[in-house]
C-alpha cells in the first residue's frame, strides 16, 4: 500500500526510478488483486491505465509497422522487451481486462514478431534465419537475444527458454488458440529442450543465467497450457510439477530461502529469488 502512488497512477513508490515503474507496477498489481479487497479496485484500474499508456502503440508515434509496436519496457520511453511485456499481459490478466481489449492485439504484434518464426505474423528480416519457434528477448531495434552478445541479424538470432516460455503464454493470454502454429512451433522447441537444470539455449557459461526467473516463467506456462507432463524429443514423459520441485527443493538454503549463485539479472539477492521459487511451486501443486 506505501507504494500506491495516486499521483502519477502506477505502484512504484513516492519517487521511483523509472527502469522500476513497469515490473514494479506489475507484480504490485498481482500482490493486489491476490489480496482481492473491495478497497484496492480502484488502485488495481488506475495501474491498469498506467500500464497501458507505457505500451508502445500510436501514443509514442508508433505504427504497427514499427518493431516497437504493442510491447512495454521498462517505462513509457525505455525499448519494449519480451520480459516487461509478459509481466504486463500478467498484469491485465490478473486485474480481469476483458479479452477484446486492444492492449491484447497490439501485444500480440510485438510477441510475435520476438520468435524465430518467419510468416505472415513476423515480418522481421532474422525471423527465418533459424525458423526453430523459439523466443528471443526483444524484437525491437532490429532484435536482441540473451544468448550471446551482438548477434548478427544475417545468421539469426538465436532463442532461449525463459523468453520461448514466456512467450508462449503472453501468446495465450492475448487469445491466441493453442492450436495456432506459433504456438505449436514454440511447444516443439520446448520438447526438444526440456530441462530443469538450466536455461535452455544458453550456452554452459550462462546456463544459471535467471534460472529462477526461468522455474517460474516454466511453471506458470505449462499451467496455463493445461499440460499434465511434456514428452522430450525422445518421446520420454515428463512430471514437469514434480521436476521443477525437485529442482527447487535441492536449491533450498538452511534458513528456508533460495539464492542463485550466478548473480545476473538480480539473482543473488535472496528475496527476489525465493519470490520466483514461491511463484513457481505454486503452479506446481500435485493434481488431485
Amino acid at each position: 500500500e506505501s507504494l500506491i502512488n495516486t499521483k502519477e497512477g502506477h505502484i512504484a513508490g513516492k519517487d521511483p526510478r523509472q527502469q522500476l515503474k513497469n515490473y514494479c507496477t506489475c507484480v504490485n498489481v498481482l500482490a493486489l488483486t491476490a489480496a482481492d479487497r473491495d478497497s484496492y479496485r480502484a488502485v488495481v484500474a488506475d495501474a491498469v491505465r498506467f500500464l497501458k499508456d507505457l505500451q508502445w502503440d500510436e501514443g509514442e508515434g508508433k505504427s504497427p509497422k514499427d518493431d516497437f509496436y504493442g510491447g512495454a519496457g521498462y517505462d513509457s520511453s525505455s525499448r519494449p522487451d519480451l520480459s516487461n511485456t509478459q509481466f504486463f499481459l500478467d498484469a491485465l490478466v490478473a486485474a480481469g481486462v476483458p479479452k477484446d481489449d486492444p492492449a491484447y492485439k497490439k501485444a500480440i504484434t510485438f510477441v510475435s514478431r520476438c520468435q524465430n518464426l518467419k510468416g505472415e505474423n513476423n515480418d522481421q528480416p532474422w525471423a527465418g534465419k533459424i525458423d526453430d519457434g523459439s523466443f528471443i528477448y526483444t524484437a525491437a531495434a532490429g532484435g536482441k537475444t540473451k544468448v550471446e552478445d551482438n548477434s548478427d541479424p544475417q545468421k539469426g538470432i538465436p532463442g532461449y527458454g525463459s523468453m520461448t516460455y514466456a512467450g508462449i503464454k503472453s501468446l495465450i493470454y492475448c487469445g491466441v488458440d493453442e492450436k495456432d502454429p506459433r504456438i505449436q512451433k514454440a511447444y516443439e522447441w520446448i520438447q526438444k529442450n526440456y530441462t530443469v537444470d538450466s536455461n535452455p539455449g544458453m550456452p554452459d557459461v550462462r546456463a544459471e543465467w535467471g534460472l529462477y526467473y526461468y522455474y517460474h516463467t516454466m511453471a506458470k506456462c505449462l499451467d496455463v497450457l493445461g499440460k499434465d507432463e511434456v514428452t522430450d524429443a525422445k518421446g520420454q514423459k515428463h512430471d514437469w510439477r514434480a521436476d521443477i520441485t525437485a529442482a527447487i527443493a535441492k536449491r533450498q538454503r538452511g534458513d528456508g530461502g533460495f539464492t542463485n549463485e550466478n548473480d545476473h539479472w538480480m539473482e543473488g539477492d535472496p528475496d527476489l529469488v525465493t519470490g520466483y521459487a514461491l511463484m513457481a511451486l505454486s503452479h506446481c501443486k500435485p493434481k488431485k
